[in-house]
């Protein structure tokens, strides 16, 4: 997996029956060089003016390659690092790198060779994971929920649970009992304080939330930015990572700057709470966002239910997201539903995904 915070790629491996069932084994990181990532801004940059989702002028030739090479190296030495066989991986997971996301114009864009990378690997890959829910109206996103659901039940967790992923953008999944998965987008993640510190500074994240411990939130610029209209839709919903822009905070000072764009993050997820059947008892935070204390704190502190991280309830904040789409690579081999309605809004429980058998050679 590589997410929106575009930091490098995540690998896990899990044994599942694409249902209940879910095993967990190592996972790994292997980060992206800053040439990578400066290829893959400008691909962002190139891409906000597709129309055809299998499009690849200029750059984004280069960055498909880039992404699809960057996947096989890091799956390879995976394998190498944990002494795994790769006949033993019945499928691979490919996200691939977003791109662009724009539902309301059915039109989604992962870069990334499902089949150069299978034929590389000499293992099966699912892939384009989102394509079938967009041409069928729904957001394509998030898509992860029915992961979500499986932890949850896999933990023997009661009442109302929302699980909080935190890369470039944040989704929640809320899940009661006996209940469908309902999620969408809630707002930016890492994304603006990411590029925050790019642009001021250089550095590509605010590492722990140093910067923004020094800073003060700017209400003014706070309560601006939550006043954009996508916070008064009920989900489903879901955003592009460059849906928010750092106008707001352009004239203060870096330390307020991120301070003001932490406490966004966290006070957009409050925004949603009104939208569901009722406000969750327990909320866990993870994906990248839950290694930021300063973030974590803001979600304490305006947040009016419990807030743990996903480490603290025993499963990994840094690979979940890795985890999920092994786990929705066996769904795609099994053709079990990805989507639902109230996760994308699909027009009914939707299977999704291709699959790219390896032309292993004998």
């Amino acid at each position: 997996m590589s997410g929106t915070s575009m930091d490098g790629v995540d690998v896990a491996l899990v044994e599942t029956d694409g249902e209940a069932a879910v095993a967990f084994g190592p996972t790994g990181h292997y980060p992206y060089n800053d040439a990578d990532r400066a290829l893959l801004r400008n691909a962002l940059a190139e891409a906000a003016i597709l129309e055809d989702r299998d499009a690849r002028p200029g750059v984004l030739a280069f960055a498909e390659r880039m992404v699809t090479d960057r996947h096989a190296e890091a799956v390879e030495a995976f394998l190498r690092d944990n002494a795994i066989e790769a006949a033993s991986v019945n499928v691979v997971g490919f996200h691939g790198q977003t791109v662009l996301h724009k539902p309301k114009q059915k039109l989604t864009i992962q870069i990334g060779d499902g089949q150069g990378l299978a034929d590389r690997l000499g293992i099966d890959v699912a892939f384009d994971f989102r394509a079938a829910d967009i041409a069928a109206g729904g957001e394509g996103a998030p898509i992860v929920p029915v992961f979500h659901r499986a932890l949850v039940l896999a933990g023997g967790m009661k009442g109302e649970v929302a699980l909080l992923n935190i890369g470039g953008v944040a989704n929640v999944t809320y899940v009661a009992d006996g209940e469908q998965p309902i999620a969408c987008d809630t707002g930016p993640g890492n994304a603006l304080i990411d590029d925050l510190m790019l642009q001021r500074t250089g550095a590509p994240i605010d590492r722990d939330g140093h910067t923004a411990a020094r800073g003060r939130v700017n209400e003014a610029a706070l309560l601006r930015m939550l006043a954009h209209p996508y916070f008064d839709l009920p989900p489903p919903k879901s955003l592009d990572r460059n849906a928010f822009s750092l106008d707001p905070v352009s004239r203060l000072a870096t330390e307020d700057a991120a301070a003001t764009l932490t406490a966004f993050t966290a006070a957009s997820v409050l925004r949603l709470f009104p939208h569901l059947p009722s406000q969750p008892q327990l909320l866990i935070v993870c994906g990248g966002g839950a290694r930021n204390p300063i973030l974590v704190r803001e979600l304490v502190m305006r947040l009016p239910c419990k807030v743990t991280t996903a480490d603290a309830v025993g499963w990994s904040a840094d690979s979940m997201e890795a985890q999920a789409f092994a786990y929705l690579a066996a769904r795609v081999l099994e053709g079990l539903p990805l989507t639902f309605p109230t996760t994308t809004g699909a027009p009914e429980p939707l299977a999704g995904g291709r699959l790219a058998p390896a032309h292993r050679i004998p």
